[in-house]
């Protein structure tokens, strides 16, 4: 090979190591170009979620200031039970609450929450079966030990100790919840709730407010307005009324207090608080909607159930072999 092409051939080679080169720096270059350039955006992105976050917070905790504020104005404003619905006026200028009303739930069967089970009656099969229900008290009934011990007692012999049974009268709140219709009878110094089961009346005093003279079934009523919520103290008990066919009792200590509000055209909320220091251990509550009976004419059928309840009450009576 002569001399001219050695030469011609070093220089290739010596062109193409400085190409190499010089890509190897290039790329080098350009691969920290783009560290340097991904770290910058990874900051710029850090210190732009950060503000984001921090302006979330700022706005989240306004808002929810915002909301309590607003909360806390509207509760301070209506009175306990009461929705925004604005019932009809009666003459007096309250809330009318005349009409006939009816609770629709299983409360009169166990006031607690309850599974479906067999009836009393076997041989009446289903149709005396009871059904299950999610109950109106809130939480538990909070029974002394003694006293839970009598309740289960009461619910094993229930089919001869269930004043209801016998056709004595309900008490209160037992009478609200029954599977019979009761009418609100209204006027400016009193309040009659009339019963369909056994023809209860019970007469709540709105203005002229005494204690109990004697002890009765149905207690004696005294009666308020609290906005269109119409408030019942009733005391003066005797310890004979249960609450519910599952053998829930109380004392002739009992105080209960009522609470009827108007939630729409055709309900009402129905409250209670139940008060008895020689059967619990402290106050319990419960609640439920009432429905207005609605179909035409309606109104109160007579429901003496005595005569149904002579066989009952004075079967054992009887001479032997009479009829």
């Amino acid at each position: 090979m002569s001399n001219r092409w050695r030469n011609a051939a070093k220089a290739f080679r010596q062109t193409g190591r400085s190409a190499a080169e010089a890509f190897r720096q290039t790329g080098r270059s350009a691969a920290e170009a783009f560290r340097q350039t991904g770290r910058n955006a990874a900051e710029a992105f850090r210190r732009t979620a950060g503000n984001v976050a921090q302006t979330f917070r700022r706005t989240r905790l306004t808002s929810a200031v915002a909301l309590t504020a607003a909360f806390l104005m509207a509760a301070a404003a209506v009175v306990p039970g009461q929705t925004g619905y604005k019932a009809p006026r009666a003459p007096d200028g309250r809330a009318n609450l005349n009409g006939i009303w009816q609770a629709n739930n299983s409360a009169h069967w166990d006031i607690e929450a309850h599974s479906a089970a067999p009836g009393p009656v076997s041989a009446l099969g289903a149709a005396y079966a009871v059904p299950g229900g999610p109950g109106v008290v809130d939480g538990e009934i909070p029974y002394k030990p003694e006293a839970l011990a009598k309740k289960k007692e009461n619910f094993a012999n229930r089919l001869t100790l269930d004043p209801e049974i016998k056709c004595y009268l309900p008490g209160v709140p037992r009478a609200t919840y029954m599977p019979y219709p009761f009418q609100i009878i209204q006027s400016q110094k009193h309040v009659m709730l009339v019963h369909e089961f056994a023809g209860a009346v019970r007469t709540i005093y709105m203005t002229d407010h005494v204690e109990a003279p004697a002890d009765s079934w149905m207690g004696w009523s005294n009666g308020r307005w609290e906005g269109d919520t119409l408030v019942v103290d009733t005391r003066g008990f005797n310890d004979r009324s249960w609450f519910d066919r599952a053998g829930n009792f109380h004392s002739d200590a009992l105080h209960v207090v009522e609470r009827f509000t108007p939630r729409s055209a055709d309900t009402l909320t129905y409250e209670v608080t139940i008060e008895d220091p020689n059967v619990f251990t402290r106050p319990w509550k419960m609640s439920m909607p009432l429905y207005r009976r609605v179909e035409r004419n309606a109104q109160l059928a007579e429901f003496r159930c005595v005569e149904f309840a002579e066989e009952v009450i004075y079967g054992h009576l009887k001479k032997p072999g009479s009829e």
